[in-house]
């Protein structure tokens, strides 16, 4: 008969050496945990208990649970580097620990947790990148900071996987006449904060490479791109180079953590999609779904002008003179607790606050308007750029609406507003889709 394999080949051991080697025991250190402190975009923050090896994504997961927000796959972590004024975005396959090792004792960096609705805008949108023979932009002239100097140089910058080279002769490819510039492996790739504050820019596109390991401001390689377009062209081509087919992991497999807190020891939240969502008829005894098309869009206009009735009989002394003070009151502040209302914000910070979740269309905010106080202002962003529509409030039969297109679309609220161009383009560019927020932990 042939020989039966021996199950535990392990205790079968020469005189020589102990069956009970300490092989056969875990190790006591591989799960060693470490306590880190994530912050939120109004400075709160949250400490953390987490094992050695938890992920950038573990991290988002555990903030997400604890905190009860929706996870639509967006919740990011961000590397800041405030003494230098940089920051980027972290990828979901990162080990924090290993990033955090890098930072000198003596540096005030932070860990960030907000959203970052363009993280995967390439695979989901790559017409916005690929909408023209130049983007990506693997090519083109950039700004670069001359080595040392605190005077910058416009040179033409090519992109190969090998790593970044510039021209040393105009625009000529030439292999003879490329210069290598910065490799990929071990540098992080950051976008500056306040380039021409902190570093002189000619621009506030900048962006630059910083080695992984400890090093100082002399070791970071800036360039400076002409409009945010360009820079977030040359940052996403220059991730994919990087990180490859892992980052096409990152989007399909959002779960897939190294740690204890991966898909399979949490339970799963919910997600919104666009996809999931059927019309359906309460009319009846029972309910049922619409398929047909047409059906379904008739009576989304049906049930939407009942609602907007009903909200006109609710809201009937809205901005009346005659209406009671505390009525009027609680009426104009309705939108107050809405998460897409930033109050008063300067137009400035709203961009940035849009810049931060990332430039994708529909993402938007509404704030009070600085130039005339009893107006507001929707402020989004489209193709790449942010642009700002001013909320008019128009007054007819004693009644206060609120309207973007000159009285023709009238809301008595911004609530309705909003949801009302959530489904709907009408005089915008595209549909509000992602808020902008800022959320406590």
């Amino acid at each position: 008969m042939p020989s039966i394999p021996n199950p535990f080949p392990e205790l079968c051991c020469s005189p020589f050496t102990s069956v009970l080697s300490a092989g056969l025991f875990p190790k006591a250190n591989s799960r060693k945990k470490q306590v880190i402190k994530v912050y939120s975009e109004d400075e709160t923050s949250r400490a953390l208990e987490v094992p050695s090896d938890i992920t950038a994504r573990d991290v988002c997961q555990l903030l997400i649970l604890k905190n009860h927000y929706i996870d639509d796959h967006s919740w990011t972590l961000f590397e800041h580097l405030p003494h230098i004024g940089l920051e980027r975005t972290m990828e979901d396959h990162e080990l924090v620990i290993e990033v955090l090792s890098n930072w000198g004792m003596e540096e005030e960096n932070k860990l960030y947790f907000r959203k970052n609705y363009a993280k995967y805008e390439f695979f989901k949108n790559p017409m916005m990148f690929l909408s023209s023979s130049t983007y990506p932009e693997i090519h083109g002239f950039l700004h670069a900071k001359e080595q040392g100097k605190k005077s910058w140089k416009k040179i033409y910058f090519l992109l190969r996987r090998s790593g970044l080279y510039f021209s040393t002769k105009g625009t000529s490819k030439e292999p003879r006449h490329l210069q290598f510039f910065s490799e990929f492996g071990n540098s992080d790739i950051y976008v500056s904060l306040a380039g021409k504050k902190k570093h002189g820019a000619p621009t506030n596109y900048g962006f630059c490479f910083k080695p992984n390991k400890a090093g100082g401001p002399r070791d970071l390689k800036m360039l400076c791109a002409e409009e945010e377009q360009s820079r977030t062209c040359w940052v996403t081509a220059i991730r994919l180079l990087k990180y490859g087919m892992q980052l096409y992991q990152n989007y399909m497999h959002p779960y897939q953590g190294r740690s204890g807190c991966s898909s399979q020891s949490i339970s799963p939240m919910r997600s919104i999609s666009e996809n999931s969502l059927v019309a359906m008829d309460f009319s009846g005894q029972k309910s049922r779904v619409i398929e047909n098309p047409t059906e379904a869009l008739s009576v989304a206009v049906e049930e939407g002008l009942a609602w907007r009735k009903k909200g006109c009989l609710r809201l009937a002394t809205h901005g009346s003179p005659t209406a009671s003070s505390q009525s009027s009151a609680t009426n104009m502040a309705i939108h107050r607790s809405q998460p897409w209302f930033h109050h008063k914000i300067s137009r400035e910070e709203a961009q940035r606050l849009i810049i931060q979740q990332g430039l994708v269309d529909g993402v938007f905010l509404v704030r009070d308007s600085q130039s005339n106080p009893k107006t507001f202002v929707l402020s989004m962003s489209h193709g790449q750029k942010i642009k700002h529509f001013q909320i008019i409030p128009v007054e007819d039969d004693g009644e206060l609406f609120h309207t973007l297109d000159d009285g023709h679309t009238r809301f008595t609220d911004l609530i309705q507003l909003v949801e009302f161009y959530q489904l709907n383009k009408g005089v915008l560019p595209c549909k509000l889709k992602h808020y902008c927020a800022r959320i406590a932990l």
